[in-house]
C-alpha cells in the first residue's frame, strides 16, 4: 500500500468510529445530519444548523446502535452546536489545532453524506482564511478562518469531521459551495472556546460594541510606522452603543484594540466574545491624520 492510502486508511480505521449519523425530525420531515463523539461522556459536535430548531433526534454510530441525542447548545454565528448522547464504548475523536494547518496539505473527511454513514473522502486543503456569512436574528456575522478543502462534501455531510492525517479533528464540515469546494469551521483556540461555553452552560456570551467596519488601506507614513497595511473603516456607529458613547465616529479607521492590530474585520469579532463584556477596551483609531486613543466598555449582545 503506498503512502497516501496508508494515511486515508489509518485516519478513517481511527475517526469512523467517532463520527454518528443523525436522523433530525423536522415539521418537512426528517433530516440527515454527522456529529464527532469529542468527550468519553457522550458530547457530540456537530453544525448549529443541522439541529436548528430542535430538541434531540437519533444518533447512529459505526456498530449500528442508535441512541437517542439532545441539543446541549447551539451557536448559528459559529455554526457549532453541541449534543449529548449515551456513546456507551465509542471511543471519542480527538480535537486538532486548524491554525496550524497549511495550504495544500491532506485532510480526510468523514461523514453521513446522501445517508451513507461513515462514508471517508480525502483531499488537501485547498486554501485558509476564507470567511462565511452566518445569522442569528438580526445579527450577522462572518464566521473566520473557514477550511477551503477539495474533499467531497455532500448533503449530510455537514456536522461531520474534518481530520488531519493524525486523525485529529481540525474541523467540522459545514457547507458545499460548489463541485469540489467544501467548507468547514475551523477547530482553534477561538472555536474550542465556544465549544466549552455550549458545552458547559448551552449558550455563547457575546460581547457588543455597536459599530462596523470594512477594511481599508492605511497612509503610507501610518503603515510604515505600525508595520500593518489596513485597518478597519468604520461605516456605521449605533447611537448610544458602548462606540458611541467612547467617541468612536463615522470615518473613523480603526487600528488597534487592546493592543492587537486591527487589519481585518475577524480580529475584532474574536474580541467580542464573554470576557469583553464590562471591562474596559482600549481603542487607537485614525481621524483625519491623527491617532486617538479612546476606551470603550462592551455589553453583552442580546439575542
Amino acid at each position: 500500500m503506498d503512502a497516501y492510502s496508508r494515511i486515508v486508511t489509518t485516519v478513517a480505521e481511527r475517526l469512523r468510529p467517532s463520527v454518528a449519523a443523525l436522523s433530525v425530525p423536522g415539521p418537512r420531515g426528517t433530516g440527515a445530519g454527522s456529529a464527532v463523539l469529542f468527550t468519553a461522556d457522550g458530547l457530540m459536535l456537530t453544525s448549529a444548523h443541522v439541529v436548528e430548531g430542535v430538541r434531540d433526534g437519533t444518533a447512529v454510530f459505526q456498530d449500528g446502535v442508535g441512541s437517542r441525542f439532545d441539543v446541549v447548545g447551539a451557536d448559528p454565528l459559529s455554526d457549532l452546536a453541541v449534543l449529548r448522547c449515551a456513546a456507551a464504548e465509542t471511543p471519542a475523536a480527538e480535537l486538532g489545532d486548524a491554525d496550524r494547518l497549511r495550504i495544500g496539505q491532506l485532510v480526510v473527511a468523514v461523514g453521513n453524506p446522501m445517508g451513507l454513514a461513515g462514508s471517508v473522502t480525502a483531499g488537501v486543503v485547498s486554501a485558509l482564511g476564507r470567511a462565511l456569512p452566518a445569522r442569528e436574528g438580526r445579527h450577522i456575522r462572518l464566521i473566520d478562518d473557514v477550511i477551503q478543502t477539495d474533499a467531497a462534501l455532500n448533503p449530510g455531510s455537514s456536522g461531520g469531521a474534518l481530520a488531519d492525517a493524525r486523525g485529529r479533528v481540525v474541523g467540522v464540515n459545514t457547507a458545499v459551495a460548489g463541485y469540489g469546494l467544501g467548507l468547514a469551521v475551523p477547530v482553534n483556540p477561538t472555536t474550542r472556546y465556544i465549544i466549552g461555553e455550549l458545552s458547559a452552560t448551552g449558550r455563547v456570551r457575546r460581547a457588543w460594541l455597536g459599530v462596523a467596519g470594512v477594511p481599508a488601506p492605511l497612509p503610507p507614513e501610518v503603515a510604515e510606522r505600525l508595520g500593518q497595511r489596513t485597518g478597519l473603516r468604520v461605516v456605521e456607529v449605533v447611537p448610544g452603543s458602548p462606540a458611541g458613547t467612547a467617541g468612536i465616529y463615522l470615518g473613523d479607521i480603526l487600528v488597534s484594540a487592546a493592543g492587537r492590530k486591527l487589519d481585518g474585520v475577524q480580529v475584532l469579532q474574536r474580541l467580542m466574545l464573554g470576557s469583553a463584556i464590562g471591562a474596559r477596551l482600549p481603542v487607537t483609531l485614525l481621524r483625519r491624520g491623527a491617532f486617538v486613543d479612546v476606551v470603550a466598555v462592551p455589553v453583552e449582545l442580546a439575542s
